[in-house]
């Protein structure tokens, strides 16, 4: 009883704290409300009170992070991140699809981690972090623990990520340019891409931003892939009708909503407060059962995917 007049207290605590940043003088009231933070909170909860709610939780938190999704193409330009992205098109490529089959070597085969979410870790490894698991989960039909232990494992790296990038950067004396794509590559959120960037300089936060952006349209084929890569015998392909309404989302931004910006923002906007609430479902779905069952190997196969792939591209960005 007590848990569930918890949870209900905690989700709309959540919510207001998240959505009265509209109100004015009030934008920077709740900004400790983060993905990462109420991830956390939904992991204690979980823990500490177990899951009154377990089939209204998985029904919101796959219909939030569906809806999110959509969302966020209203924050990108079609035309600017194909354009930003046609010189480095074979890299990209490249570093794509190598860190997702890298990220099968190491997962599945060397650690021997599930298949759901080793490649929910390895995908958001490749993409843009949260927003890449957020886009491929539903298509493989993830649990609600298989999400969590992944992006658990992103949102960690990525605040280390922010903190070391910038001081190791300066250490190499990396230009801004270089700096920038070594960010845009080897961080996996957006988010923390335009910390470290920020923190290294105004150029290196431009490109850092361009090309991150450019590589999180990759999450379109990607999520096709997958949805043939994990069809099963005797079933059709799951079409992600989701990733077609977020590529229409990008189209109206780009060449309807050109003149009013505005509104692609602020759909944007409630789109990543959406996602950012999700989180608090999904990490609510994990229990202690689940967490001895997992272990630490998804860790380890984040940890090491996140070596591999920093040290590659910025010997590659040095190199070449």
């Amino acid at each position: 009883m007590y848990s569930r007049i918890l949870y209900i207290a905690n989700l709309v605590l959540f919510a207001v704290a998240l959505f009265i940043t509209y109100i004015p003088g009030l934008e920077g009231v709740c900004s400790w409300v983060t993905p990462p933070f109420l991830l956390f909170m939904g992991l204690l909860f979980a823990l500490l009170c177990g899951q009154p709610f377990p089939d209204f939780n998985k029904k919101c938190s796959k219909m939030l992070l569906q809806y999110s999704v959509v969302g966020l193409g209203f924050g990108m330009n079609l035309g600017s991140s194909l354009a930003s992205g046609a010189s480095g098109m074979a890299f990209t490529i490249v570093s794509v699809f190598g860190t997702l089959l890298l990220g099968w070597v190491v997962g599945r085969r060397l650690l021997k981690v599930d298949r759901n979410t080793s490649y929910l870790v390895s995908t958001g490894t490749a993409i843009c972090g949260g927003s890449a698991i957020a886009a491929v989960g539903p298509i493989i039909n993830a649990k609600g623990s298989e999400m969590s232990v992944a992006l658990g494992t992103v949102f960690i790296l990525n605040a280390v990520a922010l903190f070391i990038f910038p001081v190791i950067g300066r250490a190499l004396g990396l230009s801004d340019a270089d700096f920038g794509t070594w960010a845009a590559i080897a961080i996996h959120d957006t988010s923390s891409v335009v910390g470290a960037g920020a923190a290294y300089s105004e150029a290196a936060l431009e490109v850092a931003t361009t090309i991150k952006l450019t590589r999180a349209l990759w999450i379109i084929p990607v999520a096709i892939f997958t949805a043939f890569l994990f069809r099963s015998k005797g079933r059709k392909v799951a079409i992600p009708w989701f990733i077609l309404w977020f590529i229409v989302a990008m189209v109206v931004n780009t060449y309807l909503l050109d003149s009013v910006p505005q509104v692609g923002r602020a759909i944007n906007g409630i789109a990543r407060k959406c996602l950012t609430l999700t989180m608090f479902f999904i990490g609510a779905s994990l229990s202690v059962d689940v967490l001895k069952q997992v272990g630490i190997k998804p860790l380890l196969q984040g940890i090491l995917l996140w070596v591999l792939i920093s040290v590659g591209s910025l010997l590659y960005i040095i190199l070449v």
